[in-house]
């Protein structure tokens, strides 16, 4: 039994392994040349990098309310932007709410796809002089006075006042009414088997 134990099949790890350190080195400076070659290449078919324009004002009204409150039925065969949740045509994906489809309209990859950076362009002094003109024209053909605020604040004190007159007069109608229903004969009363809708306490 003891034979057997010593002529173990397996493998043989009885020496050092040794390496070839020139052939280790040869390869190496093979892969960093490749490597050179391949970095200059890439740099050369990259180009120039590629000019973005800056962030603009949107100039369409974002919709998210138009499908509030309303059912739809999902189909997982259905396309895209006939799934639930909002759909963005310039990145073809659908967000599930609006809070997410707002940060995705005003992302990153968003304003790539549109072919704008993430940089605002700076305003030049004349600009902001010009935004200003304008504001002050729109405000003076908006103003209004306080003789004007007055006179809103009356007329819906009396338009309150006629609400008021109108549901008085409802009122009455109904009391009325009720007083001139007619009177039931006790006597008619008693024989149907009730006395009268009265309370019975005295």
């Amino acid at each position: 039994m003891s034979n057997t134990s010593n002529n173990v099949g397996g493998v043989d790890n009885t020496f050092r392994r040794k390496f070839d350190r020139e052939e280790y080195l040869e390869r190496a400076r093979k892969r960093e040349k490749e490597e050179e070659e391949g970095s200059r290449s890439k740099s050369k078919a990259k180009g120039p990098p590629v000019q973005r324009k800056p962030l603009k004002h949107r100039d369409y009204e974002v919709d998210l309310e138009s499908r509030l409150g309303k059912t739809q039925v999902v189909t997982p065969i259905a396309p895209l932007s006939q799934q639930a949740g909002y759909y963005c045509s310039v990145c073809e994906c659908v967000v599930k709410d609006s809070a997410n489809y707002l940060d995705h309209i005003n992302g990153k990859k968003h304003q790539r796809a549109l072919g704008m950076s993430m940089r605002v362009e700076r305003a030049s002094l004349d600009q902001v002089r010009e935004r200003f003109e304008a504001l002050k024209k729109r405000k003076d053909l908006g103003s209004f006075t306080e003789q004007d605020l007055d006179d809103r604040i009356l007329k819906q004190q009396q338009e309150e006042e006629e609400r008021k007159r109108i549901r008085r007069e409802k009122k009455k109608e109904k009391k009325e009414k009720a007083v001139e229903e007619p009177e039931i004969d006790p006597d008619v009363a008693a024989m149907m088997g009730f006395g009268g809708f009265g309370s019975s306490k005295k």
